[in-house]
């Protein structure tokens, strides 16, 4: 109950509520940013670093480990294998239209704020293509801040908008 009073009344609490939130998968800085600012009262500066931070820190995880995970899954948790074959084929059909630009592609593939984007895509599409993390991360921190300035902004016109 601490726990959650922190997360709920320090500046401190509300960013680091604002990165968990961002770092689930689907949701990711598309709800960390409203989350942050909306639900928690949080600048917007501050929520759109927070975000960012929070959707930053699994990717390189993702990106070196998600081959490993997906066939130790398969091996010990084969009622998860029809999870990990939709997340295997979602990530070659994205990995389709970004292999053809390659850095330049994965970077619009989580820039763009829609579903089925962002950075976990970006990083699951860099796992499946091969792109080393020297090259996939930067492509992915940018989409991540792309995202974020899209996302703040549209956060913004929807707070003035119900204010």
């Amino acid at each position: 109950m601490e726990l959650l009073s922190w997360l709920n009344r320090t500046v401190a609490g509300k960013c680091v509520f604002t990165m968990l939130v961002s770092m689930l998968p689907v949701v990711e800085l598309r709800g960390g940013i409203p989350f942050g600012v909306a639900g928690l009262g949080l600048p917007y500066p501050v929520a759109f670093w927070a975000a960012v931070a929070g959707n930053l820190i699994p990717a390189p995880f993702i990106v070196l480990y998600i081959r490993r995970v997906f066939l130790w899954m398969r091996r010990r948790l084969p009622r998860f294998g029809a999870l990990v074959d939709r997340l295997e084929e979602k990530a070659h059909l994205k990995g389709r239209k970004v292999s053809r630009y390659r850095t330049l592609g994965l970077y619009l593939l989580v820039a763009v704020p829609l579903p089925g984007t962002g950075a976990w895509t970006g990083a699951l599409v860099a796992a499946f293509l091969d792109i080393r993390l020297r090259k996939a991360m930067p492509a992915i921190s940018l989409g991540v801040v792309t995202a974020g300035l899209i996302m703040t902004a549209l956060t913004a016109a929807g707070v003035n908008l119900f204010a």
